[in-house]
């Protein structure tokens, strides 16, 4: 039998403890995306105007007067390639892409467009520390539209055409294929909208330092999978309990409910210490008690190194839990066989 209510040792053994770098970087995209999603037609006709040669782009994008970082952010979006894939290319580069010949040799890639194999030499890649700041496509970094410079047009250049090139896949640039379609205009279109729309599904319900319900939206995309349509799950969720008399019902961050049986869940990650948990740690008895006296059930995620300083809180939660667990996919699964367990 799985052990579902762990006491704190257990739980965390199990624990990320600080926030995952994809949700730092689904967070820190929700914030830009107004700004993408409002430039999104002037960036696309760009694109669509690039008909005749591949490097066309670039004089386009300087007459357009077109910030460059936030074109490049637009192809960073689009081709999935983000913070982390930046760095790893930047440390990287000197061993997947190839020099010239000669003292003034630079590096370059090969590529294929409209059938035809094409050459791009590096004007300034490699550098040192190569990272989203450095291009300026991070949330502050875009606040200053910037013109294209040499670096910015390496990057635009990988992203646009690297996906037929010998070194995608070493790069991790396999999905870097827009330069493929320049010019067509259906094609781009379609690929774009359905591009931003997938994103803006990813980071719906994110704000500014809005983590957390990141958090929430991550736990609730992989129950509706695991579980299934059967199950029914509700954000910021009521369930009604005797002796529970405020209106509405006791409020849950997750309510998951399979007929009339109901378990309400309650998602806690903090890095840094605050009093959230001590308040969840001293409603924690009296909400199993009543939850558990109208026959639903009661679980916890809790993660984050901040809570985890709150020991005797955390202890306390664990005490009055069903189920916890902390926040990776590993423990989601517990949580999502423990709901099928009890409802």
């Amino acid at each position: 039998m799985a052990k579902y209510n762990r006491n704190i040792t257990e739980l965390k053994t199990k624990a990320a403890m600080w926030w995952p770098e994809e949700l730092k970087t689904k967070n820190a995209l929700a914030n830009v995306l107004p700004l993408l999603l409002k430039t999104q037609d002037d960036f696309l006709h760009l694109i669509v105007l690039s008909k005749n040669d591949p490097f066309q782009l670039f004089d386009l994008i300087k007459v357009a007067k077109y910030p460059a970082n936030l074109f490049l952010k637009h192809l960073a979006v689009l081709s999935d390639y983000g913070g982390e894939p930046i760095q790893r290319l930047g440390r990287s580069f000197k061993d997947i892409f190839p020099k010239g010949k000669g003292a003034n040799g630079k590096y370059y890639f090969d590529f294929i467009w409209k059938e035809k194999q094409f050459r791009y030499e590096f004007k300034a890649l490699p550098v040192n520390g190569l990272n989203s700041k450095k291009l300026f496509i991070d949330g502050s970094g875009l606040i200053v539209e910037k013109q294209l410079d040499d670096l910015t047009c390496d990057m635009i250049a990988l992203l646009l055409f690297a996906s037929t090139s010998d070194y995608a896949e070493h790069a991790g640039l396999t999905a870097c294929e827009i330069g493929t379609m320049l010019g067509d205009e259906d094609v781009l279109t379609k690929f774009v909208k359905q591009r931003y729309i997938i994103v803006s599904k990813q980071t719906s319900g994110a704000t500014a330092n809005s983590l957390g319900q990141l958090a929430q939206t991550e736990i609730v995309s992989f129950l509706t999978k695991e579980l299934g349509d059967k199950y029914k799950i509700i954000r910021n969720g009521y369930i009604t309990i005797d002796g529970y008399d405020k209106k509405g019902g006791m409020p849950f961050d997750l309510v998951v409910e399979k007929g009339k049986k109901k378990v309400g869940i309650e998602v806690s990650f903090q890095v840094t210490t605050n009093s959230t948990i001590e308040r969840k740690a001293g409603q924690a008895a009296d909400r199993q008690a009543l939850v558990h006296k109208s026959g639903y059930h009661i679980a916890y995620v809790l993660d984050g190194a901040g809570n985890f300083q709150r020991s005797s809180a955390i202890s306390t939660i664990c005490n009055h839990s069903d189920c916890t667990v902390a926040y990776t996919l590993a423990e989601f699964k517990v949580l999502s066989n423990w709901i099928k367990s009890v409802l």
